[in-house]
């Protein structure tokens, strides 16, 4: 498409940092729908905690009841009861890690599945500005990297919360002046975590944004297209350098993010693992100087509550630090999601099941921007049901987005274009897509079969569907020859066919929707003369007795359009059929003089000064028409066009 591309802002810088305080509430509110499997999650949680703290009690009175009174009933019940709680612990654990999962998962769903469909309202503007690789990094690897805290880290957040509770009720249950001596740096590994947390959430927004660049640069080296580009240009070893290059610099940034304050982390697990020999000594202190101290069972209980505290407060320590970390992900993800959509379909849209194909361009005009510079004026143009309208016009006159203002590929920036009366802003989307078909020079093709292709326009259409579609787009011949036929894998990007059989594949896939509309955007400017003379067939056979919208680059395939308008500077500069442009000798009849030059065959060497040059197969669509064709004065810019065929 010859057209410049339209600018796409990103989010205000200050919308896409907004506060931590704000992000998890956000975050919050994705498990709002799940607030159901979410308690019964938390019941288990709870249940398992007071499971845990269990234990310890029973271990008391076995060491300061039935031990010294050698009661081997109550040892034995006991005994049985610790084993009980270990059971209960597991199958709660393994219920609340299923649940937990099954949620999370499906918050992974709602969140990629939200991204996709944001990415499809997008405006071509985004995608022209934005790399395939930092798309895909986003979802895959954002929300792929969200997977561990939204699957456990929030449960494990929790679970540990709710642990470390029961836990130090229960030691304040046992002896308080042994909870306070327990508790007394707790403060320091608050402080210790929320740094670590800090400095890992750079480092992964650091991280993130490294990796999305070496996807971009993997999808683009290595695709088809830059496979070739790189061996053709001698640069495949410096390809390779700059990726090395790109995976080093990933490499250190890995390394610091899992090195974050894993110091700091450690400091705390061995002041954690030097509090059992504190807590004996307190015991003896208070022993010496004549307190109450507490029994043996109680030491030994309450160590082991203190144990168990261990694993809960460092695992709730490293899940904040992850928690924090995470942040980072969920910006850049929430950052899509915020993304303004620019063309949207009406709360209650209208419907047309089968459009006649009447086109009206009313007093329309464009600009990308807000207030930018307009790429269209002022143009008033109709096309009759069945009739063809031919474009032309200099690179960059507004060709390309005068058309794509009929699907709403772009909206008017005033003005209105109507289908059959109704304004296409009005319409839903479904009757739009049914009613116009796009085909442009740069053709797509899945990584799938022919017959997958075709039916991606009719996913219900019937193997004999498919191949008179394929007939009639004049390229059911050359799939046949194929040894796989219809199910022949097209490639990457379709690179198994030829540029003239990829745009005869894309006119079948249109011919198989039967659109009343088609929107042809310089469909053969990219073929040789010979295969653009099977592609014209084709879209000869595609146009019979549809509303037709040309843009035009080889003036040659649109002598026989109804009405050619020629584009200036986005205004209407001429008007008419291909004979009354001529005869008027203006912009349309330079072009015509312009493409001749261009398309005309050197003459031969050998060929005697005097002898007739051979006809070009050209010089009939190119030569002007006689004098005496009509002329016509050129037409204003708003004046409308009565179309006649």
């Amino acid at each position: 498409m010859h057209h410049d591309a339209p600018r796409w802002n990103p989010p205000p810088k200050d919308a896409s940092h907004p506060q931590p305080s704000a992000q998890v509430r956000r975050i919050l509110r994705l498990f709002r729908p799940h607030h159901g499997r979410l308690g019964l999650v938390a019941l288990l949680v709870g249940a398992s905690s007071l499971v845990g703290v269990a234990s310890p009690f029973l271990l008391r009175e076995i060491i300061d009841t039935a031990l010294p009174a050698r009661r081997t009933g109550l040892l034995a019940l006991l005994a049985l009861g610790m084993i009980g709680a270990a059971v209960l612990s597991s199958i709660f654990s393994v219920l609340q890690t299923l649940l937990s999962t099954r949620v999370g998962q499906d918050v992974m769903h709602e969140l990629r599945t939200r991204v996709y469909s944001k990415l499809q309202q997008m405006p071509l503007a985004f995608f022209t500005r934005t790399r395939t690789g930092e798309v895909q990094s986003r979802i895959a690897g954002d929300i792929g990297g969200m997977q561990a805290t939204v699957t456990s880290t929030a449960t494990s957040l929790v679970s540990n919360i709710t642990a470390v509770v029961a836990t130090v009720v229960a030691m304040l249950a046992l002896d308080w002046r042994l909870t306070l001596v327990s508790l007394a740096l707790l403060p320091c590994f608050v402080w210790v975590a929320r740094r670590v947390g800090r400095e890992r959430k750079r480092i992964v927004a650091q991280r993130q944004k490294q990796m999305a660049g070496m996807a971009a640069l993997v999808t683009e080296s290595l695709s088809v297209s830059g496979i070739l580009l790189g061996r053709t240009m001698g640069r495949a070893d410096s390809l390779t350098r700059t990726f090395t290059d790109e995976s080093s610099r990933l490499v250190e940034l890995e390394v610091r993010s899992s090195m974050a304050g894993r110091w700091r982390m450690a400091t705390i697990g061995m002041i954690m693992g030097a509090l059992p020999p504190l807590l004996y000594w307190a015991a003896g202190v208070m022993l010496q100087f004549g307190g109450q101290a507490p029994s043996i069972g109680t030491l030994v209980a309450f160590v082991t509550l203190q144990q168990g505290l261990l694993r809960p407060a460092v695992g709730l320590l490293s899940t904040g630090v992850e928690v924090q970390a995470s942040l980072a992900l969920f910006q850049r993800i929430f950052e899509y999601l915020d993304l303004r959509v620019d063309i949207t379909e009406r709360a209650d849209p209208e419907r047309i099941d089968r459009a006649k194909g009447v086109i009206r361009f009313e007093n329309v005009s464009f600009a990308y921007e807000p207030g930018g510079r307009p790429v269209l004026s002022n143009i008033d143009l109709t096309v009759p049901a069945g009739g063809s309208l031919a474009l032309v016009g200099a690179t960059g006159a507004g060709k390309s987005t005068l058309g794509y203002l009929v699907p709403r590929i772009y909206d008017a920036t005033s003005g209105r274009v109507t289908l059959d009366g109704v304004d296409v802003r009005d319409l839903d989307f479904d009757s739009l897509a049914r009613a116009i078909g796009v085909v442009s020079q740069e053709t797509y093709l899945f990584h799938a079969t022919v017959a997958d292709n075709l039916r991606f326009a009719k996913p219900d259409a019937t193997d004999e569907e498919i191949e008179e579609a394929a007939r009639a787009a004049q390229i059911h011949d050359h799939i046949a020859a194929l040894p796989d036929g219809y199910q022949t894998l097209v490639g990457e990007r379709g690179y198994r066919f030829s540029g003239g059989e990829k745009q005869r594949l894309a006119i079948a896939r249109t011919i198989l929707r039967d659109p009343p509309v088609l929107i042809l955007d310089e469909a053969t400017s990219a073929l040789d003369t010979r295969t653009e003379e099977a592609v014209q067939r084709a879209l000869d056979a595609l146009s019979a007795g549809r509303t037709t919208i040309t843009i035009a680059h080889r003036l040659s395939t649109i002598r026989d359009a109804d009405q050619i308008v020629v584009l200036h500077e986005g205004r209407i500069a001429e008007r008419g059929s291909h004979g009354e442009l001529l005869a008027l000798d203006g912009r349309y009849a330079a072009l015509v003089r312009r493409d001749a030059r261009v398309t005309a065959p050197a003459p031969a060497a050998t060929a005697a000064p005097s002898a007739s040059p051979a006809p070009s197969a050209s010089a009939p669509e190119t030569a002007p028409l006689p004098a005496a064709a009509p002329a016509v004065a050129r037409t204003p810019a708003s004046a409308p066009l009565d179309a006649a065929r």
